[in-house]
């Protein structure tokens, strides 16, 4: 019983640390690449971004999600589809939200 606890333990640490070890490539979750300041070099680094498209995205900034590279035709969806987990589209510095158009309430509305 005891033999096989431990080789149950042993299987599963191993896998732990196989899991732990990314494919070289593979960005680690912190590195994704954010599409609204990466560098033309950093956007390259993805799989079919070449510089005409990196210069695309680059002039279409910024972005609220990275969908919308797919949305306003930056890149064609099967791309999309292979390049999505390693990207983000964070918020520019300095953004803020969209305004709202109602008054506070308690405040009457001009008509």
């Amino acid at each position: 019983m005891r033999t096989r606890l431990l080789s149950i333990v042993l299987a599963l640490l191993i896998g732990a640390s196989a899991a732990a070890q990314t494919r070289p490539g593979t960005p680690a979750p912190a590195s994704l690449i954010d599409i609204n300041s990466a560098s033309r070099d950093d956007l390259m680094a993805l799989d079919g971004i070449g510089e005409v498209r990196a210069d695309a995205i680059i002039r279409a900034r910024p972005f609220k999600a990275k969908t919308e590279l797919v949305e306003r035709r930056l890149i064609p969806e099967a791309l999309y589809d292979k390049i999505a987990d390693k990207v983000v589209a964070r918020p520019p510095p300095g953004a803020t939200p969209t305004p709202t158009t109602r008054p506070p309430a308690g405040q009457p509305r001009r008509g």
